[in-house]
Parts: C-alpha cells; sequence; structure tokens
C-alpha cells in the first residue's frame, strides 16, 4: 500500500531546479595528515643510535623516520630525486640528506620540516657528518673535500675556508699523486684511534689518511704506481679452501674503488672494495704518536680477497664491518658484503668472519655465510644492541630491500645464521612491524568511522583499547623491535581521552583488526581472527570483502568470499555468550566460551557467492547483504534471522555492489524486537524502509526493507550499457550514504519532540490517538515528499549522472545532470555543517578529482602523484575507504596514507597531537653521560649505571674519533671549529705545512720558568682546554712536531730538558705528576658531590 502511494505522489510531483552546490575551492586542502608503513622506493637507511630512530630514504624525495610503539614520520621535499647520502646529526634533531641534484637539506625532526638547504655547485661524491658535532665533510666530482657547518641556533648551512684539493696534499706530501687531480672522492672515512684525521678515497684508485688539524698526510695507499711494489707472500696467509686469499701481483691494472671502510675498531686495518669485484685489505701503518708511513706501503701491508673465482664478478657496492669484542688486540671480526660475487650468481648478504694475527702477518677467513634477500636489495645499516655489554658480539642489523622491505637480524639471529649447524632450525629475520599491516596478511577492505557524540559506542570501543586484545603473534614481533624513539604527544585534554575514530580492515586470511584512530599516533584496538573457537564453518578463512559498523549497537558485520556473513558483538556482553549458526535450511545454536572482548554473535551461510555490499539499516535492527550472483539478502540482526532473500534482481545476475537504507516513512504502531532485549516491545515499528540496491551494470532497484516488495515497477537502467562504480542519495545536499543509521540516530536523540512521538504507550486516551494518527499521516507526507524531492547520483567508469527520486521510481532515465568522464574507479562523499557536499574521484590515472554537489562542478584536481609519490596500482579501489568529514584512506603496496579534503579541518588536531621524533629528555641524558664518560676516563674512574648503557649506546654507532684531550662535546666542536675557520694551506705559511720532521729548536735561554702556571682545570675555558692538549702532547709525545714556544710550568721543563739523557726517567716522573693531578681532581670532584 506504501508503495503503490509513494509511486503516486512521484507521478503528480512537480520538477525542481537542482539547488547550486556552496563548496568553493577555498574550503578545499587536500593533504597527507598520518602516514603509515615504509614506501615501495626505499634506497637508504640511516640510524640515530642514541635516540634509536631509523630514516629511510627513497628515490621520490620523501624520507621515511621511523622510530617505537607506531611513532612514524613522513618527510617530504618539493623536488622528487633520488637520495644519495642520509645521516642523522645525532642526537641532535636533525637530519642531514642529498640529494640526486645536490642539495644538502638539513630536516628538523620536531617541525618535520626543511630547517635550511644549501645548492652545492659541483656533483657531490662522498659526505659524512663529523661524529659529535655539526661539521660535515663533502667530497665532490673535482677531487675537493670541503667542510661545511650546520648553526643549530639560526638553521643555517654554512661552508667553511676550509678546502683540500688533491693538487695541495701533493705537494704537502712531497711527491705527486698521478691520476688524482682530476679523480672524484669517492668515499670519506673518520679515524677512530687518531683524532681529528679522515681517510680521504679517490675514484682512481688512490686513498690517504689525511690529518685536518697539522695539515698533514699519515698514511698513502692505493693508485696503480704505488701497486707496483704491493706484494704478499702466499707463505704468509692462510687460504681458505672456499676462499681465495691471496697475494697481489707485481703488474695490476688500475682498480677503481666502489666501497670502503675499516676493518678493526683502531682503524689500523682498511678494506677496500673495487669495480672488479676483489677486495684488498690494508695495514694503514699508524703508531701510537699518529705518524705513518708515506708512499708506498712495504710488501706485507695488503692482502687481497675474492669472493668468486670467476673472471666476470660483481662490483662490491656495500662493505661493513662489526667487530668482535671477546677477541684480544682486536683481531676478529665480521665483514658484511654485497656484491663481489660471479655475475648473475643469486642476489645475497654475504657475510666473512675474518681473523688475521696482530701484524697481519697471517689473515684467514674463518667462515663464510650467506645470508638471503627478501627482494632486491637496496642497502643495510649494523647498530649497537641497546647497552650492549657482554662477551659475545653484539651487533644488530637492519636490512633493506624493494619494493619497501625492511627486516631485522638482532644479535642472537646473526650468531646463529653466521654459526649455523644442521641440527639447528632455519631462523628467519624480524620483519617490520608494521602499525597497519597491507601485506602478509594483504589487506582487502577497509572502512573509516567517526563516532557520534551520542550513544554508548565511544565508551564501549574506549573500554575495549585498554584490553589491548592482540595476537600472542603481533605482541612477539614487537617486543623485539629495536627502534624505541620519539615521544607519543601529550595533550591538556587527554586526560578523559575516548576513541572518536576508528579504523577497520580486513585480510586475506579472513580476519579483521580495529584501531583508534583519534589522533595521528593509533593504537590497536582487537583482532578478530577468522577461526571460530569451540565451532568450524567451512569457508571462514575465505577472503574479506566487506565490512560495516553499527554505531547504535556497536555491532559489527563481516562479509567473505564464500559469502559468509559474521555478526559481532564488540561489547562483550556477557549475558548471552550464543552463537547462531544461520543457514538457507536450519538454525543452530553454540554456546560460546566465556572470555572478555567481543564475541560473534551469529554467521549466516545462505549462499555460496562474494559478499559485494553490507549496509545496516537505521538502529542497526537490519541488516541488507548484496551477492556477487546478483541475489540480496536482509536480515534480522536482533533475533539472527532472515527476513527476505531474493532472487537475482538483474537479468545478467550482475554483482550488488551497493545499498542505501534510507529512513523509514510510515509510522505505524505495533511491537518489534528491540537489539538488545529479544521480545521486547517497541512503540514504533521501522516497518517500511526503502532499500536502494545498485547492480554492477548499473541497475537500479528500489525495495521495501521490511517485506522486500519492489517500490519502483521495475528495475531502472541506462539507455547504454555502463559499469557502474557506486550510488548516493542525496537529500537537501547532504549526503546520506555513508552511515545513515549514524546521522538518524544523532537527529532522534537530539530532537525532544521525536522522542517523544517514538515513546507513545499503548495506554493513551482516545483522543490522544486520534491525534497520534492524524500527526502519523502528516509525518508520513512530509517524508514521501522530503524523499522525492532528493538525488541519486550514479557514479559509473566512463559518466556522472545525477537523477530525482521520482525518476528513479517512474523509470526515467533522461538525467538532471551529467558529466563525462573516464576510466573512473573509486568515489566518496562528504559533507560540510551537515550542508554543503562534495564528491571525490579517484582514476586509474592516479588523477584525483573534487566537486561539488549536487551540481557536479570541478573544485579541484590534483594526483596521487603530486600528493603521496604514488602511481595508481590495481585494487586500490577496493582497500580505499573515508569517512562523512572529509578523511580518505588510501593504502598503496606497504603504506597507508589518511588524507584531508578541508582546509579549516582539524579532525587529527595538527600539529599539537603530533607525536615528537626527537627525546629531549634522551638528548640531555646522554649530553650528560658524556661529559660524565670524558671525565671518568680522563681520572680513570668505573662507568657505571643508566649513564654507561647510553654512552655505549653513543659509541656503538659508526666509529667515533677517540678525543682523549676533550672534557665535553662542546671543547671538542670549538677545537674543530677553530682548525675549519681557516684554509689548511694559507700562502703564508704553506713551507711551514710540509711533511717533515723539523722541530723549531729553543735555547733554555727562551724559557722563563717563572712565569704564572696556567689555571686549575675547568671545563669551560678554551684557554686551559688548550692547555691541556699541549700538556699531554708534550709529555707522551704524541702531539704536532710543528709547535711553536709558549708557557710552561716547572714540570714540562723538566721533563723536556732535566731528563734528555734518560726517557724511561722522564717518562717515569711524567706518571707521577699525572697520578698527583688525578688525586686532586678526584678530591674536588668527592667535594662537589658531598
Amino acid at each position: 500500500m506504501f508503495a503503490k502511494r509513494l509511486l503516486q505522489k512521484a507521478i503528480h510531483h512537480s520538477q525542481h531546479a537542482v539547488l547550486r552546490g556552496s563548496l568553493t575551492p577555498e574550503d578545499l586542502d587536500l593533504r597527507v595528515t598520518v602516514h603509515y608503513g615504509i614506501p615501495s622506493t626505499t634506497s637508504i637507511l640511516a640510524f640515530d643510535s642514541i635516540q634509536r630512530l631509523l630514516a629511510i630514504g627513497t628515490l621520490d624525495g620523501r624520507i621515511k623516520v621511523i622510530g617505537g610503539g607506531g611513532i612514524e614520520g613522513l618527510l617530504m621535499s618539493p623536488n622528487q630525486l633520488p637520495y644519495k647520502y642520509l645521516e642523522f646529526l645525532q642526537n641532535e634533531g636533525y637530519l642531514v640528506s642529498i640529494s640526486n641534484g645536490n642539495e644538502i637539506q638539513v630536516w628538523n625532526l620536531d617541525s618535520r620540516s626543511i630547517a635550511c638547504c644549501l645548492q652545492w655547485q659541483s656533483n657531490i661524491t662522498a659526505f659524512s657528518i663529523v661524529s659529535g658535532s655539526h661539521f660535515m665533510y663533502v667530497g665532490d666530482e673535482n677531487g675537493l673535500l670541503s667542510v661545511i657547518k650546520f648553526d643549530a641556533e639560526e638553521e643555517k648551512l654554512l661552508q667553511l675556508p676550509y678546502l683540500v684539493s688533491a693538487t695541495s696534499i701533493s705537494d704537502v706530501a712531497g711527491f705527486p699523486f698521478p691520476d688524482v687531480q682530476t679523480s672524484p672522492v669517492i668515499g670519506v672515512l673518520q679515524h677512530s684511534s687518531i683524532g681529528n684525521s679522515v681517510l680521504i678515497a679517490y675514484a682512481s684508485g688512490l686513498f690517504l689518511l689525511w690529518d685536518v688539524s697539522r695539515g698533514q698526510v699519515l698514511f698513502v695507499g692505493g693508485g696503480k704506481d704505488l701497486q707496483m711494489n704491493d706484494r704478499l707472500d702466499e707463505s704468509s696467509s692462510e687460504v681458505d679452501d672456499n676462499l681465495p686469499i691471496d697475494a697481489l701481483e707485481n703488474s695490476l691494472a688500475e682498480k677503481e674503488i666502489s666501497a670502503l671502510c675499516w676493518a678493526s675498531s683502531n682503524g689500523s686495518i682498511l678494506a677496500v672494495g673495487y669495480i672488479d669485484g676483489d677486495i684488498l685489505f690494508w695495514k694503514t701503518l699508524i703508531t701510537a704518536s699518529g705518524s705513518g708511513q708515506q708512499g708506498s706501503p712495504v710488501s706485507k701491508n695488503v692482502v687481497r680477497l675474492q669472493l668468486s673465482s670467476s673472471e666476470k664478478r660483481l662490483p662490491v657496492i656495500v662493505l661493513h664491518w662489526s667487530g668482535n669484542g671477546r677477541a684480544p688486540n682486536d683481531c676478529e671480526g665480521r665483514l658484511f658484503i654485497y656484491g663481489g660475487d660471479e655475475i648473475g650468481s643469486e642476489e645475497v648478504l654475504t657475510v666473512l668472519t675474518i681473523e688475521w694475527s696482530p701484524g697481519m702477518e697471517v689473515l684467514r677467513c674463518a667462515g663464510r655465510t650467506e645470508i638471503k634477500l627478501h627482494g632486491s636489495f637496496a642497502d643495510m645499516i649494523l647498530l649497537p644492541s641497546p647497552g650492549a655489554a657482554g662477551n659475545g658480539p653484539k651487533e644488530e642489523l637492519f636490512v633493506l630491500t624493494n619494493p619497501g622491505k625492511l627486516h631485522f637480524y638482532d644479535a642472537s639471529m646473526l650468531s646463529s645464521i653466521i654459526d649455523k649447524t644442521a641440527s639447528k632450525p632455519l631462523i628467519s629475520p624480524l620483519e617490520f612491524p608494521a602499525m597497519i599491516p597491507t601485506s602478509e596478511p594483504s589487506m582487502t577492505t577497509s572502512k573509516l568511522i567517526k563516532l557520534p557524540n551520542w550513544g554508548s559506542s565511544t565508551k564501549i570501543l574506549s573500554e575495549l583499547a585498554l584490553m589491548k586484545l592482540s595476537s600472542t603473534a603481533i605482541q612477539a614481533r614487537s617486543a623485539k623491535w629495536p627502534l624505541t624513539g620519539g615521544v607519543p604527544y601529550q595533550l591538556p585534554t587527554m586526560k578523559d581521552d575516548k576513541v572518536e575514530r576508528v579504523y577497520l580492515a580486513g585480510y586475506q586470511d579472513g580476519s579483521v583488526r580495529s584501531w583508534d584512530a583519534t589522533h595521528p599516533l593509533f593504537s590497536f584496538i582487537c583482532h578478530l581472527d577468522a577461526e571460530l573457537e569451540g565451532i568450524k564453518v567451512a569457508g571462514s578463512s575465505a577472503p574479506i570483502l566487506k565490512l560495516d559498523f553499527c554505531c547504535a549497537t556497536t555491532s559489527l558485520a563481516v562479509g567473505n568470499e564464500c559469502g559468509l556473513v559474521r555478526i559481532y558483538d564488540l561489547k562483550g556482553s556477557a549475558d548471552d555468550k550464543n552463537l547462531y549458526f544461520v543457514t538457507e535450511s536450519r538454525r543452530e545454536v553454540h554456546s560460546l566460551p566465556q572470555g572478555k572482548g567481543p564475541h560473534c554473535r551469529a554467521v549466516f551461510s545462505l549462499l555460496n557467492s562474494p559478499i559485494q555490499a553490507l549496509q545496516f539499516s537505521k538502529g542497526g535492527v537490519k541488516l541488507g547483504v548484496g551477492y556477487g550472483n546478483g541475489r540480496i539478502a536482509v536480515l534480522d540482526v536482533s533475533s539472527s534471522s532472515v527476513l527476505f532473500f531474493t532472487e537475482g534482481i538483474s537479468n545478467s545476475c550482475s554483482p550488488i555492489i551497493t545499498m542505501i537504507w534510507k529512513g523509514n516513512f510510515a509510522v505505524t504502531h505495533g511491537p518489534i524486537r528491540s537489539p538488545k532485549h529479544s521480545g521486547a516491545k517497541s512503540a514504533v515499528d521501522c516497518a517500511e524502509e526503502p532499500l536502494f540496491i545498485l547492480t554492477k551494470d548499473a541497475k537500479i532497484n528500489v525495495f521495501d526493507g521490511t517485506a522486500g516488495n519492489m517500490i519502483s515497477p521495475r528495475p531502472w537502467h541506462l539507455k547504454k550499457e555502463s559499469v557502474a562504480i557506486s550510488m548516493y542519495v542525496i537529500e537537501s545536499g547532504i549526503s546520506v550514504s555513508g552511515s545513515p543509521d549514524e546521522k538518524d540516530n544523532e537527529e532522534s536523540s537530539q530532537n525532544p519532540t521525536t522522542k517523544s512521538e517514538c515513546n507513545l504507550g499503548s495506554g493513551s486516551a482516545g483522543s490522544n490517538l486520534h491525534e497520534s494518527q492524524h500527526d502519523s499521516s502528516a509525518e508520513e507526507t512530509r517524508h514521501a515528499e522530503k524523499f522525492l524531492d532528493s538525488y541519486v547520483l550514479l557514479c559509473c567508469e566512463d559518466s556522472l549522472r545525477l537523477y530525482s527520486v521520482k525518476s528513479i521510481i517512474q523509470g526515467n532515465n533522461k538525467p538532471t545532470r551529467k558529466v563525462k568522464q573516464s576510466n573512473c574507479c573509486w568515489t566518496t562523499t562528504f559533507k560540510i555543517k551537515e550542508r554543503d557536499v562534495g564528491l571525490v574521484l579517484l582514476f586509474q590515472s592516479g588523477v584525483i578529482e573534487i566537486r561539488s554537489l549536487p551540481d557536479l562542478e570541478l573544485l579541484k584536481a590534483s594526483s596521487l602523484q603530486s600528493i603521496l609519490m604514488w602511481n595508481f596500482k590495481a585494487n586500490m579501489d577496493k582497500i580505499s575507504s573515508s569517512s562523512e568529514q572529509g578523511q580518505i584512506v588510501l593504502a598503496n603496496g606497504g603504506e597507508v596514507a589518511f588524507l584531508s579534503l578541508l582546509s579549516k579541518e582539524n579532525e587529527f588536531s595538527i600539529p599539537d597531537s603530533l607525536p615528537s621524533l626527537h627525546d629531549e629528555v634522551v638528548a640531555a641524558a646522554a649530553d650528560a653521560a658524556f661529559s660524565v664518560s670524558s671525565y671518568q676516563k680522563n681520572n680513570q674512574l668505573p662507568s657505571t649505571g643508566i649513564l654507561s648503557s647510553i654512552v655505549k649506546g653513543f659509541k656503538g654507532g659508526k666509529m667515533t674519533p677517540t678525543v682523549n684531550f676533550c672534557t665535553s662535546r662542546e671543547s671538542y666542536c670549538a677545537h674543530l671549529e677553530e682548525i675549519f675557520l681557516k684554509p689548511p694551506f694559507p700562502d703564508s705559511s704553506s713551507s711551514a705545512l710540509k711533511n717533515t720532521e723539523e722541530v723549531e729548536e729553543l735555547t733554555i735561554d727562551d724559557i722563563e720558568i717563572d712565569d704564572k702556571p696556567p689555571p686549575p682545570a675547568s671545563t669551560s675555558s678554551k684557554d686551559v682546554k688548550e692547555e691541556r692538549r699541549t700538556d699531554r702532547q708534550r709529555l707522551f709525545g704524541d702531539g704536532d712536531d710543528d709547535w711553536k714556544p709558549k708557557t710552561r710550568t716547572t714540570e714540562e721543563i723538566l721533563a723536556t730538558y732535566k731528563f734528555s739523557g734518560d726517557a724511561s726517567m722522564a717518562a717515569a716522573h711524567a706518571r707521577n705528576k699525572l697520578l698527583e693531578r688525578q688525586e686532586k681532581l678526584e678530591v674536588c670532584f668527592g667535594l662537589l658531590h658531598a
């Protein structure tokens, strides 16, 4: 009867002009607000060993920064160029990157933006940050080594006067360096035991150790002319059966360097990889005083190693060294190698265990292990365990492969792999524990839900989030992950923090996961397994295809590929723990085990056909189900029964792709089943709710959602065949298709008149009953008129079409608005203040369009490439979702990105709610630990407690120069700045910088013994720091020989002149005086802490 009256109204209803949308381009700002996962174009790694942060550079100008507890940040450069160098300013909150365009960028991790940048005029071929400072070495294609400084206070990059060229070095060394003048600087390594020294390697094969403070060459190796004398006898090597380690022949072809690293913790041995696949170990011959052999090294100071005897081998691309702390005299370690094997061989990471005698007279390969890669190799990095200590090796390893795979090996994993035996099981690395997994298992669908302010869904989900109901496997992976950096947000309004937004995802293995998406730092809520405890259901592990959530009842509907529909009660009521298993012919009841959290209320197995559409009705009483074969079912959720089950509504059995419940229009009195209590009475029976159905072949039907009768006399269809994507019912400029139950319930709860009408009792007086019937008829007419004034938006691959509801019911296929397009694959709508509505379209080309509704005017166009550096991929549309507030969720590979559309919208409270990528507390503790460690080291005091662990972690990264003459990091940086602020080869004193052993001669008359002695030690006096350095160098003879006369104490003069004939007596006297100083300092230190 209702359908007949509605059809009659549609025939006589007048046509209204389409309203112009009020949305403007100024209202739109398409931007990334939250990003999780690792990009597929990753290429380079960097690690902050103190903050425990990992940075991953990409080929498209993005940098992913990963900390602990789900803290992640995405840095996006305006230039979409690959990064070739990436390095943290350790413990400073800054990250330095260099792109292929030779732009040096410094990123502020707090603001997640570029602090400053410097465009280099030549091609940068080598880069290294001076450990513990803001200074950086930059090598270029012209063979120049420059120094730049980052001024943290001003956030500026400054190029300093210190510049080293091959020609200048050749002049200082006293002999020419062939083929270096035009050879690029290919590598820069800081020496670990000689402070202020750096190894410079040139592509031509020559490398040298340069003392930056004295302007002196300490060691020279490589180069084809120097290689003529590089010879090692076979008798001096122990040759492994599987690995050639042999002597160099007299005549070697020119060797181009491709990789290098120190092969000892003290910098006495250098490993160099070459383009031809060779690896040479060089003994640098650095003495304790810092002076080394120049010119050609002796014959037994270089050894060659080959991973393969094949003539055609891959270049050695990566070399990393990990020393073994158990080995005496630093004579054992592991060399990690990528490359150097036979061309065409399997891509692996090779690990060699190398042993040698103290003088490198005997070098042996004690073992070889190949680590299989999970994709194409991109980069690797070694890092120390937090607070590493003990006898065994503590190295940990990150391996980055493409596309976007990150694997971690802790110390025990590496030891098990390298020391493998046949009896031990195969060890698998730990894969990056993604906050939102998209692969393994693969994500198949998702849904983003904004919870309403009314009702109990927010409270229930907040309580559920506190239970931390994650699977054991997920917890185990997260516990072992080594990254702990970053600080979660703490807003004043978060004292009574509640879940306001939920993100749901379905997976290939049939599981469902949910997250609290209220703030940018998501938190896990729960994990629903595919298998149900206590009952076996065929097809339960099939991939999830559709999800829907009802805020009124906190019910979750899950549909899979085998036609199963599972309905979960997330509030986990203990009153009813029964599971109803419903088929087309029977209904079974099963008892579920008692437990906390959500439980499955019902499983419907009506048809073995993929679920293509799921939609709860108003209040969650009914659930519409659309199948892949064109059939639909309407389920009674409260009674776990089937209301009706139709045959295919399309002659072609086209899949159902959209179902939309429209609010009830007939108000009748009678009992219905309450969703909370079975058999309860209610005054209002939502008997007739129109249900709009869209099939993939663009046919539309309108059903009575209660009885299953068709409201439209026949299916509506287009004149031409088209592939439909989605459908929306738009009323007064407001879309009601996303979550109709939320909007209608919110209006109902906020309208006391409506509430009173719905609570009319059966015992009302006769006059009240008559008024109620009259009001009911008027209400029905009003709803019907409003319903006919609505629009139906049909989105197809090739067009957008806007129709009135009247046209759909009458079967009129003439659109009110039409927009032609091509290859559209996904759409969604959003609204502003419940009035202005927009439409978002995603095309297979990656283009994104935003149009106003209902007039379909184009307001803004963008692309995945410009916003996210993405290309469109297959099935991206199936795992995309959105909320009505203007947030869109897109997934691509291992990435999940949340986009905001509206310029004035800030649902995530950014930037206040963003987690910090730099922990100031850890930074301050590390600085304090460094100062205490320096004091204890200089005074032979033990280092204990947490400060020791921090210092160990700080020193466990790249090899840090040992700065014995500095008492703090500030004094070390001040010393370096003094060096770098002047050219190393001033014209006026170039002759004084020659590498000679000349020392300025002094007589006893030149020294004033009665001069005022230097002031006592202080950590804040620059003069005292210089005095300490001079004191130490003069006493132990490891300083600069080109010193000039300065004020001396009596002890220094005695050490120099009184014992000139007896070196042992002078040394003994010096040691005694140092012990006296130590005792005085210990007394002062004790008084300070008393």
